[in-house]
């Protein structure tokens, strides 16, 4: 059974990443981020708690993520291990994390702020269907429209400049010493998130001691 965790600011391909692992290791992938988007497109009290805390670009309250993550994860469907993403995303979070798993590793995907903007503020998402694209990397076939549902896309609701802003902050002053306290536990792996995707996901692999990726 494999446990990880994947690290890196916004924008830094964790979510992707972690997908390419999990469908070749038979992982489950636990977004924290996901998790809260869905309460939001369904409108439920969590997601309208959730909407206004991040259109204001702040992180969710620790409480709030610590019982939402024991809850998946109380599920016990990860046979195989998982693979968790945004979080944790301060020291509480990690202590509560640390003494609850064993961590097998933590993938830190380094990413430079000035990239990070270009990348988050390209993104769009279809409100419909919740496709995810990247003005960069991903374009829809027709410009501003889902290539699945048709629907008009749109800028998430914290993917503004000002929210981002916040966001980076939030990052490098709390999230940041988290992988310090994990870097006592001899278990962070530092990969460069500026390459192509597969290359990332290769660095990954090589250094988690794993086969390459293959389509």
């Amino acid at each position: 059974m494999r446990k990880y965790v994947i690290m890196g600011v916004q924008g830094s391909g964790k979510g992707t990443q972690s997908q390419m692992l999990r469908d070749d290791l038979d992982l489950v992938h636990i977004s924290v981020g996901d998790i809260f988007r869905w309460h939001v497109r369904n409108r439920t009290k969590l997601g309208a708690q959730v909407r206004r805390i991040m259109a204001a670009g702040e992180l969710v309250g620790d409480d709030l993520v610590e019982s939402v993550v024991r809850r998946r994860l109380d599920d016990h469907d990860w046979n195989f291990g998982f693979i968790i993403d945004g979080f944790p995303r301060n020291g509480r979070q990690a202590e509560f994390f640390m003494e609850s798993y064993d961590i097998d590793a933590v993938i830190h995907l380094e990413l430079p702020d000035d990239e990070v903007r270009r990348r988050v503020l390209n993104r769009r998402l279809c409100p419909n269907c919740g496709m995810d694209y990247n003005l960069i990397a991903d374009r829809p076939e027709v410009e501003g429209r889902c290539d699945i549902c048709g629907h008009e896309l749109v800028t998430r609701a914290d993917d503004t400049p000002e929210a981002l802003e916040a966001r980076l902050r939030d990052y490098h002053e709390k999230t940041r010493p988290v992988l310090e306290l994990f870097r006592r536990k001899e278990v962070v792996h530092d990969v460069d998130g500026r390459p192509p995707l597969e290359d990332v996901q290769n660095a990954i692999r090589k250094t988690l001691g794993l086969p390459a990726y293959t389509r």
